[in-house]
């Protein structure tokens, strides 16, 4: 028995492609008896004939990456592209590092511990660069014997 043009028909009404629409095996001989566009409608209603679903694309494994990234992981020299600072800029890198060592300077100089030439002298070195953080500038201290 030649369904085609039933097929074509219940392809345009459900705005599918021909190799979508599917045929329900039991209503065979009333789809074949289908010959108008209302025929079809109602067989379409009733669930005799229906659209494949479209074959998507598994989002499965990126939902589970997602997942690792947001631990944390998945971040190592493999997986980064761009320049060395692509992922935190130095300017960021480096406020980072300076806030924490300005703020340990501030607070020694408030207890006593330092004075205020050596603090403007540690000030002017940490804007240079010579402290790579707070335990460092305290050593620094420490072994220059500037803390009291």
């Amino acid at each position: 028995m030649n369904l085609s043009t039933q097929k074509r028909m219940a392809s345009q009404i459900l705005g599918v492609g021909y190799n979508r629409v599917l045929f329900d095996e039991d209503e065979l001989e009333e789809i074949a008896a289908a010959v108008t566009r209302e025929d079809i409608k109602r067989l379409i209603n009733k669930g005799a004939i229906s659209a494949r679903q479209v074959k998507g694309t598994s989002r499965g494994r990126i939902k589970r990456n997602m997942r690792q990234k947001a631990k944390g992981r998945r971040s190592g020299h493999g997986s980064r592209k761009g320049s060395k600072n692509a992922k935190v800029s130095s300017k960021k890198r480096w406020i980072k590092t300076i806030r924490p060592i300005r703020k340990r300077l501030k607070e020694l100089r408030e207890e006593g511990a330092v004075d205020r030439s050596v603090y403007r002298k540690t000030y002017r070195m940490a804007k240079g660069g010579i402290f790579r953080s707070k335990a460092y500038l305290e050593s620094y201290l420490k072994e220059h014997k500037m803390m009291r």
